[in-house]
């Protein structure tokens, strides 16, 4: 490698490394945090949501929107992004991309974001309330 040329990761590097910045968490300690005023964002694509149903306390922001909606002084902010002391708790379907989005929301200054471990697939395996999907047609 020369000395002009940038260093490259792969995925599972800079997911460690990512990772490694904060401390994610679990389905029941994301259940209690929603409980404690924390917001639970769910930003699966709609093919996973019709298919595998909703977590009903969330907020759905797709990840293309998510730093749009959350940032607290963003001129598209979401009613519920309220400042940067919030605490966040990303959901996506098994917890790699938000891991990633964590990342990107961290860089705008919100600190307290975190992310689910298992994504919402380990949130309905716990147990935890989650609305059906709606019927074929």
């Amino acid at each position: 490698m020369g000395i002009d040329e940038p260093t490259t990761v792969g995925i599972d590097e800079l997911l460690e490394r990512v990772r490694a910045g904060y401390d994610r968490i679990g389905p029941h300690e994301a259940a209690a945090a929603a409980e404690a005023g924390a917001l639970l964002v769910d930003i699966r694509y709609a093919a996973l949501r019709d298919r595998d149903g909703l977590v009903p306390s969330a907020l759905v922001v797709e990840r293309n929107e998510l730093e749009w909606r959350l940032d607290p002084r963003g001129s598209h902010r979401a009613a519920e992004a309220v400042g940067h002391d919030l605490q966040i708790v990303l959901l996506c379907n098994e917890g790699y991309a938000s891991s990633l989005a964590v990342a990107s929301l961290r860089q705008l200054g919100l600190h307290r974001a975190t992310d689910l471990i298992g994504g919402f697939q380990a949130w309905r395996a716990a147990g935890l309330p989650v609305t059906s999907p709606p019927p074929e047609a």
